[in-house]
């Protein structure tokens, strides 16, 4: 039997990246998979196509997390197309860099608003299909740099920050109807962002990695897995750094 047969995942921000491999790994693993986009229908589309080869239902629903009614009317149709909601993965994020000096309101809002309020939307719009089925694993996507903090992202470390005690607090609200509420940080990983590097710019950070190279969308996605299985049903309330050592 696959880790995840018979359960039902919803992903945001599922179209790319780290999101994109856990869709594709979440279906391998035998889930069905929901998951959300807000800008490239097309590559949405392909996304939904290639996890699609492992037999489970994949669907994309074009949502914004940020916004409140948004994610009340796709919990309601992703329950309505699959009928439960086993797992929810907060996966949307953005980041807007900037020093603090010269850091807008607008950037320090944007970031807090989808990074940090998309967590509370989609969470609070799961716990009722969760409790009805007295159970369900909860996963927050936030980052290394929300556990140390890193210079010109006081936004992003914020955001990614808020998200471990929220999802702490949700752990102990939530436990005694079988809900748990976990974190995943991930530190550098291979994504389109960082294909644009310079040789020089990726030694710099593979040289302060213990493991001595940047992590991959999979190596995430693989951290999310054993979260979301069964394998980890007395695990809650934790924070399980991807991050080849960094965080050491």
């Amino acid at each position: 039997m696959k880790l995840l047969e018979g359960k039902v995942a919803l992903i945001t921000g599922g179209s790319r990246g780290i999101g994109e491999s856990i869709v594709k790994t979440f279906a391998k693993a035998g889930a069905d998979v929901a998951f959300t986009y807000v800008s490239s229908a097309e590559k949405a589309s392909q996304v939904e196509k290639e996890a699609s080869v492992h037999g489970t239902k994949v669907k994309a629903y074009l949502s914004d997390a940020s916004d409140l009614v948004q994610a009340e009317s796709l919990v309601q149709d992703v329950m309505e197309h699959f009928g439960t909601i086993d797992i929810l993965i907060n996966n949307a994020g953005i980041t807007k860099d900037n020093l603090i000096l010269r850091m807008s309101e607008e950037q320090w809002d944007q970031v807090i608003h989808v990074n940090l309020k998309s967590v509370f939307n989609l969470t609070k719009q799961i716990v009722k299909p969760m409790m009805k089925n007295r159970g369900g694993s909860i996963i927050h996507m936030s980052s290394v740099v929300g556990e140390f903090g890193n210079a010109g992202q006081s936004n992003y470390a914020a955001s990614k920050a808020g998200i471990i005690g929220f999802s702490k607090s949700i752990a102990k609200e939530l436990g005694s109807r079988g809900i748990r509420s976990n974190v995943v940080a991930p530190g550098f990983i291979e994504t389109d962002m960082t294909h644009a590097l310079t040789d020089d710019q990726r030694k710099a950070y593979t040289d302060n990695i213990p493991l001595k190279r940047l992590g991959l969308g999979n190596d995430v996605a693989n951290a999310c897995l054993y979260l979301a299985s069964d394998m980890s049903t007395y695990v809650s309330g934790q924070v399980l750094s991807v991050c080849g050592g960094l965080n050491i």
